[in-house]
């Protein structure tokens, strides 16, 4: 046998430990996020494998896992709205009772697509839930289209059923339902009167209907696969598109905010409009997940933001770039770390908004994320670094596949080598960031529309077979692995938290019998995010510009992001050789009427008109003492 003298063991111990100071220092030097990495990186499997025991014990679906915080937390506080407190209970029995309504008094049944149409509230939640409850497919509509692109929406998901909130139904048209109702479209209103026989109305049916769970058959989801809603998207090709998401992809974004650190004790603050899937899905699928409380707002206001966060206790908040400026723009207050927030989950935080919101309210731990409705890809900056939308460490070949491919901007196509593949981009340069297609990272395309879906896939990327998704996203990753989010390409611009495809936009300004060409993209203004839209216009011969109808056409027929807030007059349109737009130039030149020699005109809404865009408008607006 082997004696370990006193004297060895010392020596070994003192080697072993010489050695992890060494690796640890090596560590720190070479790969200095390696612990944040890894981190990272076993969370996500836990999380992962936290999904697929759900799966295991018969939880295939948000309304399961719901109905599993109610048997454990009945009475604790699930919403919070306008002070009055709806707990895990109140909103089981009030989705059942509403659940009980569509049985009774209608034929929705499992597998019927219904869309809803309605502003913040628990009702949302409760008409959600219900249908879902049924087995139907729930659809989320943005309450700021109008009825053209509504009557789109509604022929892609296949829906059956529309619900209208009550305080939605004053901007939809009569003539709008009574289509609907032709087209076999139910209709059903979150109020009691009705503006036909036909229309049916939820509310003053509750009473009649028992509060019993409907029979379980009707509601089961066989497998996690399957589709549970479609959120909209705009993207690079016209009107919104029904992206699908699965039972699977909720579960997993549902987990964002446990990603974060968040606890069951935590409250959330939730102020952004539910139809979007990171209030929808992040914000009160991440609650369920978590057991915890939601503050919900029926709309974000900035300066009731910290009181409400006071007031509530509020722990965790959601944000866009935009919200979090508008905080920021705020006047200052004694009391503005006054509040126990302490974690932020979003996307599109600028830079110097980021460093001076944490300097104004405090260390409140910022998660910025890359992500959207339809992509099969997400990057968290679990380091906290300020700018950055992601990180793909050391471990990240193991949670996904990406790329960032040469991309050329003023041809608006990929740069490819020799044999037609593409190629990577170096790093620190902007590069098209493509995921590839896999039974774990799944593209699962849009609803009615084959053609759109195709088109967000790149095929034989390096190798003959392989599949990508293409996010129309340029990114940029430094040498420690950090992304960095640089433009959109395309058709789509983003403002004031909205993705605007400019093909809808010029399809609407096309409408004016004065309009012959029409080109719509987006300008960059100082101090505001993402980038407002602008039309440039070639006049029909002997037409004039008329300001007064165009205000009138767009603010009628499109959302008020949509809207362009400026316009520049052409006597010519440049096109590229196969005969697509040229936006570059339009982009690079804006709307200083110092530079551009013709006819500008600003959408001023006091005068309800587009009016000459002057020198001092533009000051003006420039200072920001015009604002957007």
């Amino acid at each position: 046998s082997i004696i370990f003298s006193p004297s060895m063991l010392c020596t070994w111990l003192s080697t072993i430990a010489g050695g992890m100071v060494m690796l640890c220092v090596s560590l720190r030097i070479f790969f200095p996020y390696f612990w944040q990495d890894l981190i990272y990186f076993l969370r996500r499997k836990r999380l992962k494998a936290m999904v697929k025991k759900w799966e295991s014990s018969g939880i295939l679906s948000i309304t399961d896992l719901f109905m599993q915080r109610v048997r454990k937390i009945p009475h604790k506080p699930f919403l919070i709205y306008k002070g009055k407190v709806h707990t895990y209970q109140d909103v089981d029995r009030r989705s059942d009772r509403i659940a009980q309504v569509f049985l009774q008094y209608g034929n929705q049944k499992k597998g019927d697509t219904v869309a809803l149409l309605m502003s913040n509230g628990p009702d949302f939640i409760h008409v959600w839930f219900g249908l879902a409850k049924l087995g139907c497919v729930v659809a989320f509509l943005n309450f700021n289209l109008h009825s053209r692109s509504l009557l789109h929406c509604l022929n892609t998901c296949a829906a059956k059923a529309l619900v209208i909130g009550e305080d939605c139904l004053g901007s939809i048209e009569k003539e709008f339902i009574f289509h609907l109702l032709e087209n076999n479209i139910a209709v059903w209103l979150m109020s009691t009167g009705s503006p036909c026989q036909r229309v049916h109305t939820i509310p003053d049916k509750l009473d009649k209907v028992p509060d019993h769970p409907v029979p379980s058959h009707l509601k089961a989801v066989t497998n996690t696969r399957n589709t549970a809603m479609y959120i909209y998207t705009s993207g690079s090709t016209g009107f919104p598109k029904a992206a699908v998401i699965t039972h699977r992809r909720a579960f997993s974004a549902c987990l964002a905010f446990t990603q974060c650190g968040a606890v069951s004790q935590d409250i959330m603050y939730l102020t952004l409009p539910l139809y979007h899937i990171s209030a929808s899905i992040l914000g009160i699928c991440g609650c369920i997940e978590l057991g915890a409380t939601c503050v919900l707002k029926k709309k974000f206001s900035a300066s009731q933001f910290w009181n409400d966060c006071r007031k509530y206790n509020v722990t965790l908040f959601l944000y866009i770039g935009e919200l979090c400026r508008y905080l920021c723009n705020q006047p200052s207050k004694e009391d503005d770390r006054v509040h126990k927030v302490r974690i932020a989950l979003g996307n599109g935080i600028r830079p110097a908004v980021w460093k001076e919101f944490l300097m104004r309210f405090g260390p409140i731990k910022i998660f910025e994320f890359y992500g959207s409705t339809e992509r099969n890809v997400s990057f968290w900056n679990y380091t906290n670094k300020i700018g950055a939308v992601g990180r793909a460490g050391i471990f990240s070949k193991f949670l996904h596949s990406f790329v960032l491919l040469q991309y050329d901007i003023w041809k608006q196509e990929l740069m490819k080598d020799e044999n037609g593949r593409c190629k990577k981009a170096p790093i620190g340069k902007p590069g098209l960031l493509a995921v590839k297609v896999t039974q774990d990272a799944p593209f699962s395309g849009y609803a009615g529309d084959n053609e759109a879906s195709e088109k967000k896939l790149l095929h034989n990327v390096f190798v003959k077979g392989d599949v990508y998704f293409n996010t129309g996203d340029l990114l940029v990753m430094d040498e420690d692995g950090f992304l960095y989010f640089t433009d959109r390409v395309g058709d789509t611009f983003r403002w004031k938290g909205e993705n605007v495809a400019t093909v809808e936009v010029a399809e609407i300004i096309g409408m004016m019998d004065f309009v012959q060409e029409v080109n719509v993209y987006g300008v960059s203004i100082k101090n505001y995010e993402g980038r407002t839209g602008m039309a440039a216009i070639v006049l029909k011969p002997d037409q004039p510009f008329n300001g007064e109808r165009l205000y009138k056409h767009v603010v009628d027929l499109l959302p008020s992001y949509a809207q362009p807030r400026f316009v520049r007059i052409m006597d010519v349109m440049q096109i590229s050789a196969t005969f697509k737009h040229q936006k570059m130039h339009l982009v690079n030149e804006g709307f200083n009427p110092e530079i551009i020699s013709e006819p500008l005109y600003f959408m001023h809404e006091p005068a309800h008109s587009y009016i000459p865009l002057t020198r001092e408008i533009y000051k003006n607006v420039v200072a920001g003492e015009i604002r957007l």
